[in-house]
């Protein structure tokens, strides 16, 4: 991958990359040895002087990950020199493990990239549970990834619930703790971290619920957690839904939650362009 900036000032090219390229020193002090710092297509190094007009390019390749690199079905929504956005359908892990790396999300792209000859590399923002679906965006390098995180990314969720809120909308401030180990499983206690999600009631379906959620902060589990607390447990969730929920997703036949990454809105780190991402799956029962 490559970055270009074209030069409006003059300064050192050390300036440029930590400033207009918002690069960090460590990674500067990293490239600045060899090829892959250039001026008007010639290397150089961090100190040179920069004039106007000066076309200032770097190129971040990496490594092929240690997981093998596959063929599979891979949605993509948006994609350019810097970002790829995809839909994860429910199901599917987002990264290889010990004991699975075949068939994940981060296998499917790495083959994606060694089709389309780029070198570059898995960097999820966005990092959804295996049964949770919809959008994931990735950086195409750890530089791109840094910036991503400060990018002010809104998430927005769709997700069917069973039973609903009275209200037509409303916050969850509830703080959210982990078990003791060896579970990982989340709950509401006066011990745990602060915990927000943002709600709105999208359709009212008998018993069940169709909710629009923002969470506000990003806990493990969130979203499962304060819909479960509140009353209304998302559909299909095998950890945090009541016998009820559950038996009434088992007769639904519902094989995944019904929670979806439905939207993702954000600045553009390096364009400044604004992003709308959205997910072509959806919370429903079919």
């Amino acid at each position: 991958m490559e970055l270009r900036w074209i030069a409006t000032r003059e300064g050192r090219l050390s300036s440029f990359l930590l400033g207009e390229l918002h690069m960090s020193a460590g990674l500067m002090n990293k490239l600045k040895w060899g090829p892959s710092l250039r001026v008007n297509g010639v290397p150089q190094r961090t100190n040179y002087p920069i004039r106007p007009g000066d076309v200032i390019t770097v190129t971040l390749d990496e490594e092929a990950p240690e997981y093998p690199a596959e063929d599979g079905p891979l949605s993509i929504l948006y994609e350019d020199d810097y970002l790829l956005a995809v839909d994860k359908p429910a199901g599917m892990l987002i990264h290889p493990s010990r004991s699975k790396n075949r068939g994940t999300l981060a296998n499917f792209v790495a083959g994606y990239y060694k089709r389309t000859g780029q070198k570059s590399a898995f960097h999820p923002m966005t990092r959804l549970d295996r049964d949770t679906f919809g959008v994931v965006l990735l950086g195409k390098n750890a530089h791109v990834h840094t910036l991503l995180q400060s990018a002010g990314a809104q998430k927005t969720y769709h997700a069917l619930t069973f039973g609903a809120p009275d209200a037509p909308s409303g916050l969850i401030d509830a703080p959210i703790a982990r078990r003791p180990l060896p579970s990982l499983l989340r709950y509401v206690g006066p011990e745990g971290k602060p915990s927000v999600t943002r709600w709105r009631v999208l359709e009212r379906i008998g018993m069940l619920c169709k909710l629009e959620l923002q969470p506000i902060t990003g806990r493990t589990h969130q979203l499962r957690v304060h819909c479960a607390y509140m009353g209304f447990p998302i559909l299909g969730d095998p950890q945090y839904g009541t016998p009820e929920s559950q038996a009434f997703s088992q007769e639904m036949g519902l094989q995944s939650q019904m929670l979806c990454a439905k939207r993702l809105t954000l600045t553009h780190p390096l364009t400044g362009e604004k992003l709308v991402l959205e997910s072509q799956l959806d919370a429903n029962i079919k």
